[in-house]
């Protein structure tokens, strides 16, 4: 049986055969669900995004990838996307059974011959131009469609880095450009989980000082002895808030400066990671506090 599958479903809920083919842009190494097959697969189980354009994308791909008759399982935390996926799998034409368990919604669709709107839905998931944001983007990126405020007050505070630095979560490559303004910087890397990601800042930046890696800071550091280091954290993982997820960005830049290094990120001011900068780094400091955000900057 050949079979997909995107993300990590609970195996108590949905559980893909071991030969499935990972198809998640926030798995290191998955393969492209762009690039399956058309009615290829016998078998899709789906663990569905948040976001609605996001999940729609992923169901149309599911379903263009799926033979006739082939068993598509979709499921989503109820409160996260889930409550819709019934409907939004009807509009596509399938008859839909749907289960509850665990705060999930689990629907079971055969796929029919001729899915409904599957075309329009990949249009409007795929990567393409921003022009409110001027950039490439795609939904289910990091602030796809907008100029986050957190990252807007960050680019504002007058800073001059200099040598080699980092992007951690570059998203789309909004602070990365701003940083490239500065001809004292001889390299950046950017680097995000989300291969979506790195294909939108790959379009954005067209300077040969810049590298782009998707990589999991969680896994460890990727590069060591850096000058600097910027980031927008993330706090949601999957959708749902996880603030150890920022703090584990801030450890990773610390195995990643060198000593002397700076690192400088903006976060919700509701969010603490003044205490691990103060754990991790030499000296730390508030930069700016303005519209419900924080500017901190540490030296390694």
């Amino acid at each position: 049986m050949s079979e997909a599958v995107y993300g990590f479903p609970p195996a108590a809920l949905a559980r893909a055969g071991e030969a499935a083919v990972q198809v998640s842009p926030l798995v290191i190494d998955a393969a492209m669900i762009e690039e399956l097959a058309d009615s290829s697969l016998d078998r899709f189980v789906v663990l569905a995004p948040p976001g609605v354009l996001e999940r729609r994308y992923v169901l149309a791909h599911a379903l263009r990838a799926l033979k006739p008759g082939g068993e598509l399982l979709a499921l989503a935390p109820k409160t996260r996307g889930g409550a819709r996926l019934s409907h939004e799998l009807a509009g596509f034409g399938c008859e839909v059974r749907e289960d509850a368990k665990r705060h999930h919604r689990i629907c079971h669709v055969t796929r029919p011959d001729s899915p409904m709107g599957v075309e329009a839905a990949i249009a409007d998931g795929e990567l393409r131009f921003v022009e409110k944001l001027g950039l490439w983007s795609q939904p289910g990126v990091f602030a796809w469609d907008r100029l986050d405020p957190g990252s807007a007050l960050l680019i504002s505070q007058p800073w001059g880095p200099s040598g080699a630095g980092a992007d951690l979560g570059c998203g789309s490559g909004v602070l990365a450009l701003a940083v490239l303004k500065s001809a004292e910087v001889t390299r950046l890397s950017l680097i995000d989980i989300d291969a979506r990601a790195i294909a939108a800042a790959r379009r954005n930046l067209d300077d040969p000082r810049a590298a782009l890696l998707q990589a999991d800071l969680r896994a460890g550091p990727p590069l060591a002895g850096l000058d600097f280091a910027i980031m927008n954290p993330p706090f949601h993982d999957g959708g749902a808030e996880d603030r150890a997820l920022g703090q584990a960005l801030v450890a990773a830049a610390a195995k990643m400066l060198k000593s002397g290094g700076v690192l400088r990120l903006v976060a919700n001011v509701a969010l603490p990671y003044e205490a691990t900068l103060v754990a991790l780094f030499r000296q730390s400091r508030l930069v700016v506090r303005e519209n419900g955000y924080k500017v901190l900057e540490a030296v390694k």
